[in-house]
């Protein structure tokens, strides 16, 4: 049941929804809300637990019994949370490069974004694009021992051996 704080509203079971749609993500009914909110790509905890604290939703309560005005409601606050009051810092992506405005990124934007990020950053000649380009760790970790991908390097297994005569 969703529990509004404040209110006292409990739905009826007839109002259940066994799926329940937010930004063209399909969210199980039977999730809590904390955890369905999760799901979407570009809301962690700290940001679905904020949207419920803000929206005066129980996090314990489960995503299935959430009316559709509410649905709606979070979404808009997830689409721009600058205008839900949510402070700079809350954001994914400050300062963006091309157009210079604070936003936050969500769903298929912040694989889009990212990969075009490493791919100006190869073109630029950046010491950051090298280590891109090779495979290599980026932000200055020690590559000596870990961070080694690909196959293993080692003495290959002998086939059978012949039984003696």
């Amino acid at each position: 049941m969703v529990f509004i704080r404040g209110r006292g509203t409990r739905l009826r079971l007839s109002e259940y929804q066994h799926i329940v749609r937010i930004l063209g993500n399909d969210i199980p009914g039977e999730k809590k809300t904390l955890a369905g909110l999760t799901q979407i790509r570009g809301v962690g905890y700290n940001f679905a637990s904020a949207i419920l604290i803000r929206m005066g939703i129980e996090p314990g309560s489960s995503m299935g019994y959430m009316d559709e005005e509410t649905a709606k409601k979070i979404e808009g606050i997830i689409k721009d949370p600058r205008g839900a009051g949510f402070p700079v810092w809350f954001l994914n992506r400050r300062k963006d490069m091309e157009t210079g405005e604070d936003r936050h990124l969500l769903t298929s934007d912040i694989q889009f974004t990212i990969r075009n990020d490493i791919e100006r950053e190869r073109q630029t000649n950046s010491w950051r694009g090298h280590r891109h380009l090779y495979g290599l760790k980026v932000r200055g970790q020690r590559t000596r021992t870990t961070g080694r991908k690909g196959g293993t390097v080692g003495v290959a297994k002998g086939g059978k051996a012949q039984p003696g005569k």
